[in-house]
């Protein structure tokens, strides 16, 4: 029950990683509300854990108004905030060429300005509470780059900047702002963007998981479900001097010289001959 008297709001509460950190934050005991665009969504996730510790909000982030309604909601249910999770995003794939400049919009607005503007509206909450922390779902796409994914990852690289930014300027005011980057994990967004990739492989959505996870060292993909001790930590008390971090949950991945391991893919190994001479 590490998280026993603690108020959160989640965005993207509905599905994936965010399901996944409503229901542990509510086995550690915190009162939660989740936030997403489908309301039926939202009642089905609150329905399947224990009366009085969910509440629902539907809304879209990129809208000022409903931002404030969230957060207007989640002080109504549990009297304060404490915790903001900004989760929600979208993927959608396409090279500059491809991207047309209405969804390069769409994926910001979403991914970036959705996040500035839910923690914009949370803050003076928790200021007058005397405090809080933001955790902020970005992406190991925001820290490399993945093929044919700009908007993506130039958003998720965004906020984690944004995150460092706002642990800087309210740090004085106990607001605490982390990043958590997962690598490939397991929900209901990915494989649905894998569908094509996953056809022009000619294998199905499990045969990419298995090749994504090759070359990562812990050798396979991470459940959404683990997405969520790190942001049970960063919510709670062992964390209270950790601010504007941006922390990796990948398996590994980051470490791969992806040359070499290019290499390890066609059975050959580096580093076999003497260079000395």
């Amino acid at each position: 029950m590490r998280l026993d008297g603690k108020v959160a709001l989640i965005t993207g509460g509905g599905t994936g990683i965010g399901t996944a950190i409503t229901e542990r934050f509510v086995e550690e005991g915190a009162k939660v509300c989740i936030s997403g665009r489908r309301q039926s969504v939202l009642d089905k996730v609150a329905r399947s854990l224990p009366e009085g510790m969910v509440s629902t909000c539907a809304g879209d982030v990129t809208r000022f108004e409903d931002c404030r309604r969230m957060v207007d909601t989640t002080l109504s249910f549990g009297g304060k905030i404490d915790v903001l999770i900004n989760n929600a995003a979208i993927d959608p794939g396409g090279a500059v060429l491809d991207l047309s400049p209405e969804l390069w919009r769409q994926v910001l607005d979403i991914n970036l300005t959705g996040p500035f503007l839910m923690t914009k509206a949370a803050l003076q909450p928790m200021i007058r509470a005397g405090g809080g922390s933001v955790i902020n779902i970005s992406a190991l796409g925001g820290m490399r780059c993945l093929p044919g994914m700009p908007a993506y990852c130039t958003s998720k690289a965004g906020l984690n900047h944004f995150t460092k930014q706002v642990a800087l300027d309210y740090g004085p005011a106990n607001i605490r702002c982390n990043a958590v980057c997962p690598g490939g994990t397991r929900t209901e967004m990915l494989s649905e963007a894998l569908t094509p990739v996953a056809e022009a492989m000619g294998t199905d959505v499990e045969g990419v998981y298995e090749r994504m996870a090759s070359n990562v060292p812990l050798r396979r993909i991470a459940s959404a479900s683990e997405v969520s001790g790190i942001c049970v930590y960063l919510a709670g008390e062992d964390s209270s001097y950790m601010t504007g971090a941006v922390l990796l949950l990948d398996g590994g991945a980051a470490v791969v010289d992806v040359a070499g391991a290019a290499l390890s893919d066609s059975g050959n190994k580096w580093g076999a001959s003497d260079t000395r001479e």
